[in-house]
């Protein structure tokens, strides 16, 4: 779906979105960052409390954790630029009733994606940070099977890589070659696309 000629009209149109409003705890509150020489992408899951607070994407412990695993200061990751960043979903989505976060809002990729992404013609590399994320974009199964998989997605200039919240150490702790294979690799490849 197209409906704008320019990224910037893109991005005017996507923050003025309310398209399901009445499904938000909080409120629509669109928190995404593009710009037209951005090399990287950055496909996460949905924002925070926090960051539907701040109107910062990633501005949390997980988004310390991510810049982190990128081998990235703050000023660097928020260079708009340079580093683009979209999720599965704009707006927080409330909690789960069980705990934790609700998915991204079905309605927000399919709508938003198509528009944005296509105006983001100096992407080098996408990073989609999370099952959500890599749902949309390159699945082979579980979380673990993706990221297992970062050198065939990396192909297709895209690098799986698992959520980084506090529930993902348990997970790196039995998954050593992550820290070992994948994050050296992966902060050789954005170096080398922000090059």
């Amino acid at each position: 779906m197209t409906c704008c000629a320019t990224l910037d009209e893109a991005a005017a149109a996507a923050r003025a979105c309310t398209l399901c409003a009445a499904n938000l705890p909080l409120g629509p509150r669109p928190t995404f960052r593009v710009s037209p020489t951005a090399r990287v992408l950055i496909i996460g899951q949905a924002p925070g409390t926090k960051v539907h607070e701040t109107g910062i994407p990633w501005n949390d412990p997980s988004g310390d954790r991510l810049r982190g695993w990128l081998g990235m200061t703050r000023d660097d990751f928020y260079d708009d630029a340079r580093i683009a960043i979209v999720p599965a979903g704009f707006c927080y989505p409330g909690r789960l009733p069980q705990g934790g976060d609700a998915p991204p809002r079905p309605e927000c990729a399919p709508r938003w994606h198509p528009v944005l992404l296509p105006l983001l013609t100096s992407v080098r590399l996408t990073l989609l940070v999370g099952g959500y994320a890599q749902a949309l974009y390159f699945s082979r199964g579980s979380v673990t099977e993706t990221v297992a998989a970062w050198r065939q997605a990396l192909a297709d200039g895209k690098f799986p890589l698992p959520h980084p919240s506090w529930r993902t150490m348990a997970w790196e702790k039995g998954n050593p070659w992550f820290g070992e294979e994948v994050l050296p690799a992966l902060r050789q490849t954005a170096a080398d696309a922000l090059a």
